[in-house]
């Protein structure tokens, strides 16, 4: 193939990848600093991009090489946000869950498939209670923050309003997206776990705390079971007015889930996989991306679709839950 070619191919890929409101040219002009009639003629393969310019738009765009030139090998590119540096603290983790969700809603046609091993992260922050100790364990147990040595939960001391609003912002976005979950009754045990450890190491402040945290995971499966009843997205408490996207609820009782997730974005796949507890790999290789689509369909397949249709298996794996979660206070 032609250099000229490949050249074109490659513009033509970053069009198709870029939100719609967006000037390809205006983005290349800024990125390379040039005109916009140097940029044209790259466009059109007039003009031959030199490696700098390559190198500066591939690592922009998150363009692979490999795709780029066709290899045949079983390589693919994967991006990973914040490999170079930690946010300080959990709200700055929230922070850019909530740029990512914002830039997914600016696509006209989205979609999230996701293959829940555990609860999705933004409906923790459903109501405050839970919130505050989730956000509490993470930022002790896995951000090692130092000002949490020897710290015990409690609503009054570590009521994380911040995050909880965060989480609340997270969550009107997320409710704008149309979602297909895959669900498994392991779903709930991590959660179900943190919470019975802190309590035989007596990490909760008061029983109060520790009863108050579970009546909110309840109201969490409660709304979720909503969720699914209607089939759609919702916050706590709106009117049927403020419903949002739909969301598709299937249930797996025989293979537990691994928070894979794969994205639609106006016709085009970005594949999701998870690494070290609060990361992802995004990739957008057609190869990876159809390998986890076709898982995807095979086990929605297999599965149970309990979103506005199956009432008895939705009432059964909910009931399920609930009594996970009862059987805490005992």
């Amino acid at each position: 193939m032609e250099s000229t070619e490949l050249q074109q191919q490659l513009f033509t890929h970053l069009k198709k990848n870029i939100p719609p409101h967006l000037s390809l040219v205006d983005e290349l002009c800024d990125l390379l600093d040039l005109g916009s009639d140097s940029v044209y003629r790259r466009i059109r393969g007039e003009k031959p991009l030199t490696l700098a310019e390559l190198k500066k738009i591939c690592e922009h765009y998150h363009v692979s090489i490999d795709q780029l030139l066709q290899l045949q090998n079983e390589s693919a590119f994967f991006d990973a946000p914040g490999i170079n540096s930690t946010p300080e603290n959990f709200s700055d983790y929230l922070k850019e869950i909530l740029i990512k969700f914002r830039h997914l809603n600016t696509f006209k046609k989205k979609e999230i498939r996701y293959f829940c091993k555990d609860i999705p992260i933004w409906y923790f922050y459903l109501f405050p209670e839970l919130a505050a100790f989730k956000t509490f364990f993470w930022s002790k147990t896995l951000y090692n923050q130092p000002e949490l040595t020897n710290k015990k939960f409690s609503l009054t001391g570590y009521p994380y309003y911040e995050c909880f609003l965060i989480g609340q912002q997270i969550l009107e976005e997320q409710n704008q997206i149309p979602a297909i979950e895959l669900w498994n009754v392991e779903s709930i045990n991590s959660t179900i776990n943190q919470i019975k450890y802190y309590r035989e190491i007596g990490n909760f402040k008061t029983d109060d705390d520790f009863i108050a945290v579970i009546d909110s995971l309840r109201q969490t499966l409660d709304h979720l079971q909503l969720q699914a009843e209607k089939g759609l997205k919702f916050l706590p408490g709106v009117t049927d007015l403020s419903y949002k996207a739909p969301i598709q609820f299937y249930l797996n009782e025989l293979i537990m889930g691994n928070n894979t997730m794969l994205l639609n974005l106006d016709g085009k796949q970005l594949a999701m996989i998870t690494y070290g507890v609060f990361n992802y790999l995004f990739t957008s290789d057609d190869r990876f991306s159809n390998k986890i689509a076709t898982m995807f369909e095979t086990l929605f397949s297999r599965s149970t679709l309990v979103s506005k249709a199956d009432e008895k298996a939705r009432n059964r794996f909910f009931n399920h839950l609930q009594k996970e979660v009862d059987s805490l206070r005992k």
